[in-house]
Parts: C-alpha cells; sequence; structure tokens
C-alpha cells in the first residue's frame, strides 16, 4: 500500500514539472485570450456608454432646471436652492457617472490587466531561460576551448583534429611522385559543432581538375568575411554559410564573430578552419574525402550577448 501514495506523487510532481515547462505557452496563450476577451468587453461596454452619459446630461440639466425655477419664483414660498447646493448635487452627478463608466469597463480593465500580467509573465520565463542557457552555453564552449588549448599543447594540432572529428586512416597516392604513403582523413558524415562539408553538392563548388579553384574561392570568401567583420564590428555565422553557398542553420542565427581592438571573447577575425595558421599552407586532414573539403568556423559565441558584455565593458 506505500506505493500507492509514492506512484500518486510522482504523477503529480511530474505533471506539475510538465506545467512549469509549458508554462510560457500556457501564460502567453492565457494573455492573448484575455486581451482578446478584453477588446469584447470594452466594446460592448463602449455600447452602453451613451445611454450613461445621456443619463448624467439629464440629472445635471435638471439641477439646472430646478435653480431656474428657483431665481424666477415659480416654486412655493420658502423654497430655496442656492448656486452652493445646486454645484453640490452637480458633483454627486458626475461622481455617479464617474462610478457608472467605471463600473460598466471595470471587467475589460480587470481582463486586459491579467492579459498583460500573463505576457509579462511569459517573457521574463523566457528570457530568464535563453539568459540561463546562453550562460550554459558559455561555460561548455569555454571549457571545451581550453580542453582542446591543452590537447595541442601536448599533443599538437593534428592529433587534436584526430581526436576532435570522426576520422580514418588512408593510403593516398601522390600525384606527382606516384608513391602511396598513409594519412588520416575525417570520415564524411555531420559532425559537431558548426562545421561543413564544401563538396559537390554546392553551387560554387569546382570538380577535378579544377578544384584548384575551391582553395581560391574560400581564401576570397574569408577575405570578405574578414572585412565585413572589421567594418560592421558584428557578424553572424549563417552570413558566412550564405557567402560560401551552405544552407542557414538555427545556430546560425545566433553565434558569430564580434570585432573590438580589446577583444576579450574571440580572435577578431574569421577563419575557416582549412589553412594552417602559421605558413598558410591548407591541412590536408581536412580534405576528409575526394571532392570535398571540411570548413570548421572559429566563432566567437552567440553575437547577442558578447555586444552586450562590450557594451558594458566600454561603458
Amino acid at each position: 500500500m506505500r506505493f500507492v501514495p509514492n506512484a500518486i506523487s510522482r504523477k503529480v510532481a511530474e505533471q506539475t514539472l510538465l506545467a512549469r515547462k509549458n508554462s510560457p505557452t500556457i501564460l502567453f496563450g492565457a494573455g492573448i485570450i484575455s486581451m482578446v476577451g478584453s477588446t469584447v468587453l470594452a466594446c460592448r461596454a463602449t455600447l452602453k456608454l451613451e445611454d450613461v452619459l445621456e443619463s448624467v446630461e439629464e440629472d445635471m440639466a435638471k439641477a439646472e432646471k430646478a435653480k431656474a425655477m428657483v431665481d424666477s419664483v415659480n416654486v412655493p414660498e420658502g423654497t430655496a436652492y442656492t448656486d452652493r447646493e445646486m454645484r453640490q448635487d452637480q458633483v454627486v452627478i458626475y461622481v455617479r457617472g464617474v462610478a457608472k463608466v467605471v463600473k460598466l469597463y471595470a471587467p475589460a480593465a480587470i481582463l486586459g490587466g491579467i492579459g498583460i500580467v500573463c505576457l509579462t509573465k511569459s517573457h521574463k520565463i523566457l528570457q530568464d531561460r535563453n539568459a540561463a542557457l546562453t550562460a550554459a552555453y558559455v561555460a561548455i564552449d569555454s571549457a571545451f576551448k581550453q580542453y582542446r588549448a591543452r590537447v595541442v599543447d601536448r599533443y599538437g594540432e593534428e592529433t587534436d583534429r584526430e581526436l576532435r572529428y570522426e576520422s580514418e586512416e588512408v593510403t593516398v597516392i601522390d600525384e606527382e611522385t606516384g608513391k602511396a604513403f598513409d594519412t588520416v582523413r575525417a570520415i564524411p558524415g555531420d559532425h559537431s559543432g558548426y562545421a561543413r562539408w564544401f563538396d559537390e553538392t554546392n553551387n560554387n563548388f569546382h570538380s577535378p581538375p579544377h578544384d584548384n579553384v575551391n582553395w581560391v574561392f574560400l581564401r576570397g570568401q574569408q577575405n570578405w568575411a574578414n572585412d565585413m567583420l572589421r567594418a560592421r564590428g558584428h557578424l553572424f555565422l549563417n552570413e558566412v554559410y550564405s557567402m560560401v553557398g551552405l544552407t542557414h542553420t538555427t545556430p546560425g542565427a545566433i553565434v558569430g564573430w564580434i570585432y573590438k581592438r580589446e577583444n576579450e571573447s574571440g580572435d577578431n577575425y574569421v577563419d575557416f578552419g582549412c589553412w594552417d595558421q602559421k605558413d598558410g599552407a591548407t591541412i590536408e586532414f581536412f580534405n576528409g574525402r575526394d571532392g570535398a573539403i571540411l570548413l570548421d568556423f572559429n566563432v566567437d559565441g552567440p553575437v547577442w550577448d558578447l555586444i552586450d558584455e562590450s557594451v558594458e565593458r566600454n561603458s
């Protein structure tokens, strides 16, 4: 019998967690419904407003008529209605009229207020979650970069690439000498991170014997990306994807580069990751398969947050 309460409590906790997870959507829907309902109630109240205003005008006219009758002595002797009394009656009539108008629009105002609260709360929850996700991403990205730096320091850049990407040993024949040698190359397929294949599926790709044009094209696009980065101060990964002829991705709309003289968050340049930074030669490892080049972009992180951090440091 002791398992029944536990099962019930787990079910309740599960449903509560599910409600918390979907709370932004629930609150947003409730806010929209409340705002629509508030509009409908306000329209209905407006239809009745004219009757309320006419009632106030009639009461005001009655007070003025009574005062006029007293002033013209068209009332029994001893009847008095001073200006002060008339003004007091007009204030009472006005206050009652305002109360009727407030009562008329109160449901619409209350429902509208509930809608505003729901929409604001929904936005706040999503904002907090996005901030938490960004912080988590920055922490993971920083830890990963530090890990890679330690691997490079101890084993070298070639080993770092072999460990980072799924790879295999292949035998390659040198076209000039005709000699065969073993090397490590990336296995075809989707890679983690922001790496993308530049291959025959891309309209900008050139097949052999004109494959050298690919390197000229990529170098030109990389230079163009760096010019845009320096000119604008920021660049999104999807913009670089477009330059190369690759399709956009969801992360590509968020991450990218920023350019600052004292940049603490990035490299201050765009790198396609297919050239050696020391001598500019192509990295053979990235020729992962015949007719393909693996591009690995050195993004700084989420552009919006990097811009905010830069503004805070300069303020």
